[in-house]
């Protein structure tokens, strides 16, 4: 369809993952890594049986040391950086450029990342998208979410000129530029169906809309989040004709997704955020070093407020049954996300849709299990909670992660050694060892580690990596230790999930001048 090719341009269409596999030297090696790293639930679902058959196979597999450039050639596979262009010698806009990195735990990776300009309106949107249940529905985020926050901020003369060039039949001007990794790649066969539903959010956009109207940004962010996922319950519900495309929107309904969105538009900052994904500002002090401010919550049993909202919208009966071993029916552990419309959909609904759906579906046990003490559905929302923030000149940079990453590294942390990466100065924290004994000869190998360490600190080309390569790497003391990199690298397939997260980083970083600029108009 020439609409579509003209509107959704820019897709990708590769799809390669990198390998964290490499030939062994050693045998297994996990004792010396467990005491660092007990091994882990999944953060979102609990373990099956299958899954859990790792931990009695686990003494039977190797763990193998890779060499720092094979090290080094795993932490770059997925990484991306863009620039921002200058103009006349100037960069004009707030973003100088971002970086961008992902590293698998599951295989195939459940994380994925969207990066893009709004070209009709002014912006940038970067996003997160950690998915669970299988890659499906994070997958259809990162495809589709963009243009849903696209549409909704054109004022209403723009989408009436849209929709004038589909009836003619006209070329269309995209609305959005994509900034993509080559394994960042688009579903080509349900780019109809997509375009489709964009479209006919579109229209009713226009009627609900009047002439001369400008959109709210926090509105259209509230709007593009609830729509999208209303889009995706929908779409299965209906199913397609086409017996791929029908297995392919069962597979996105029926998996699940957070998201973690940044509209970025001179110092005009929102979050978008519906899940345990987040996002931390880096604030450079007036003494150069960084502090966090923290720009979304989590949306899990940690939060009072989510708690107290969930128990709300459920019986008194339900009170100790809606939530329970902090997880939502005791299976789910971020309360909003998109798809997982077993936690929103009837009992009839499901089943019905099961029934006629094809038989792979059948085949699968997560999707034919009902959650226990499931009465008053929905018990799930993909409704973001939206955050304002005025850029500052001392705002330098913003970090969007998966859980994956804050599980790891405290997001003081995390924007320390950002920070230091970006500006080159290294604030010497007093070396902590926490409650080991150590020998001043154990004392001088660390300071001359840091010191070794410092001098090598800028290897990476991308502060997301850096990033990565401490979130994966840092020992006990706070230090990156290229043993035990090397290990949980090389952990096989059935056990780096247990140990470790899909990790996925976005590191935006800002131009002071121009929003000092900003703030001055």
């Amino acid at each position: 369809m020439r609409v579509t090719s003209q509107l959704l341009k820019d897709l990708p269409r590769t799809r390669v993952w990198a390998s964290s596999l490499l030939p062994s030297q050693l045998q297994s090696q996990l004792a010396s890594i467990s005491h660092q790293h007990a091994p882990r639930w999944p953060s979102h679902m609990r373990l099956t049986h299958h899954q859990s058959r790792s931990y009695q196979t686990a003494s039977a597999l190797c763990s193998y040391i890779l060499t720092p450039p094979q090290v080094n050639s795993i932490l770059k596979a997925n990484e991306y950086s863009f620039k921002v262009p200058e103009f006349d010698g100037k960069n004009v806009s707030s973003v100088m450029g971002f970086e961008s990195n992902q590293l698998p735990a599951n295989a195939p990776i459940e994380d994925r990342r969207s990066a893009a300009t709004c070209l009709q309106t002014r912006g940038m949107l970067l996003g997160v998208f950690d998915g669970h249940a299988g890659c499906a529905c994070a997958q259809a985020l990162s495809e589709r979410l963009f243009y849903y926050i696209a549409v909704s901020l054109l004022p209403h003369d723009t989408l009436c000129e849209l929709e004038a060039a589909v009836e003619a039949g006209r070329a269309l001007s995209p609305i959005l530029h994509w900034h993509k990794h080559p394994n960042d790649y688009f579903s080509r066969e349900a780019q109809n169906l997509y375009f489709s539903s964009l479209r006919t959010y579109w229209q009713e956009l226009i009627d609900l809309t009047s002439p001369g109207e400008v959109p709210d940004t926090r509105e259209a962010l509230l709007s593009a989040f609830k729509r999208l996922d209303q889009d995706i319950s929908l779409e299965a519900q209906v199913g397609d004709s086409n017996a791929y495309l029908h297995y392919w929107v069962l597979r996105v309904a029926f998996s699940g997704a957070t998201a973690c969105v940044a509209h970025i538009d001179g110092s005009d900052l929102f979050i978008a955020n519906a899940g345990d994904a987040r996002a931390v500002l880096g604030v450079q002090e007036e003494d150069g070093s960084f502090s966090a401010l923290t720009l979304s919550n989590d949306h899990n049993a940690q939060n009072e407020d989510e708690v107290s909202r969930i128990r709300g919208e459920h019986p008194p009966s339900e009170r100790k049954t809606v939530i329970r071993q902090d997880r939502l029916l005791g299976l789910l552990m971020p309360f909003r996300a998109f798809g997982d419309v077993k936690f929103k959909w009837s009992i009839e609904l499901q089943k019905r849709v099961l029934e006629s759906g094809p038989d792979q579906l059948h085949e699968n046990e997560h999707t034919k299990f009902i959650p226990p003490n499931y009465h008053t559905p929905p018990y799930l929302t993909a409704e973001p909670e939206i955050t304002y923030h005025k850029l500052r000149p001392q705002d330098r940079f913003l970090v969007i992660g998966s859980d994956g990453l804050w599980e790891t590294l405290h997001r003081q942390e995390v924007v320390r050694i950002v920070g230091e990466y970006i500006t080159g100065v290294h604030q010497r924290q007093p070396l902590k060892v926490g409650g080991y004994r150590v020998t001043l000869g154990q004392m001088q190998a660390l300071l001359e580690e840091r010191k070794a360490r410092v001098s090598s600190a800028f290897e990476d080309q991308n502060s997301a990596t850096h990033l990565m390569r401490h979130a994966v790497g840092n020992n006990e003391f706070g230090t990156v230790d290229h043993e035990r990199l090397s290990k949980m690298l090389s952990l096989p397939e059935e056990l780096a999930r247990m140990y470790r997260d899909d990790i996925t980083i976005i590191i935006a970083q800002f131009n002071p001048h121009v929003i000092g600029a900003h703030r001055q108009e």
